[in-house]
């Protein structure tokens, strides 16, 4: 009994210490943002408005008046409606090209010249096809997400063994069978990484695009504190960015570790 409490109290220890480091990262990264208002290095002017410290009482007020919610939750309706469209369209369409050679080698250069051009510049584009609003945001967020679920699972669907293929169809399975019982199963992990790219690029791409003239949103909102001079605000917006994509990276990295699997 007292080895095994000996080894406990071993294990929270070594826990401990480890959950330290990102603790001290914290803590190194809020010096070093802290050193450089101290140091004037944001200008002469502005420098105090951007020290943490700052932000900080922002952010407090920001959260008494409403503020953080009420343009924290459009920003992400807007991210989520993106991705489930996204999801719809990509993880088919990249499945059936990792499994038909022909398919893949028909598309491949449209897709590889595609997603090279930068979503913001469709925006003209989208401004003329959907007009000012929440569905040019969308759409620009849609173009973002597809290309890495698209690729990731081409890539999972096109590394299945060619011997679990033959063994399948030599025991009769169709096209079908094959597709629903090996190729998407094996795909889920690359399946998964492609829905944490799609995330990660999305919400750095949701800032530029809430620019659009939308009435609300943490995009929208930085704008308008750098039209106020509340640079205090305005850093407390770019921090609220920052947690809210950790956060929803966190819950993708949560996904992978409970249903991907390694081949």
């Amino acid at each position: 009994m007292a080895k095994k409490q000996r080894s406990r109290n071993g294990g929270t220890q070594a826990f401990l210490a480890d959950r330290s480091f990102y603790v001290l990262g914290v803590f190194l990264f809020l010096l070093i943002w802290q050193a450089a208002s101290m140091l004037k290095l944001f200008g002469d002017d502005f420098s105090e408005a951007f020290s943490p410290f700052s932000a900080f009482l922002a952010l407090i007020e920001m959260a008494k008046d409403g503020n953080i919610v009420h343009h924290a939750v459009p920003s992400l309706r807007r991210v989520l409606v993106s991705l489930v469209m996204a999801i719809i369209f990509a993880l088919p369409v990249g499945v059936l090209v990792g499994y038909f050679k022909r398919l893949e080698q028909l598309t491949y250069v449209p897709f590889q010249f595609m997603r090279m051009i930068s979503p913001l510049a469709w925006m003209p584009i989208a401004i003329i096809i959907f007009g000012v609003g929440d569905v040019s945001v969308t759409f620009l967020l849609w173009l973002v997400a597809i290309w890495p679920l698209i690729l990731n699972t081409v890539h999972g669907a096109g590394r299945v063994s060619p011997l679990w293929l033959n063994m399948a169809k030599t025991m009769g399975a169709g096209d079908k069978g094959i597709l629903t019982k090996i190729i998407i199963p094996a795909a889920i992990p690359d399946m998964l990484t492609g829905l944490r790219l799609a995330v990660g690029v999305s919400w750095i791409i949701l800032v530029p695009a809430e620019m659009l003239g939308v009435p609300d949103g943490l995009g929208y909102f930085i704008l308008d504190t750098r039209d106020r001079f509340r640079y205090d605000q305005l850093m407390a917006t770019i921090f609220i960015i920052g947690l809210i994509g950790y956060l929803l990276d966190s819950a993708n990295r949560w996904l992978i570790s409970k249903f991907a699997w390694k081949i």
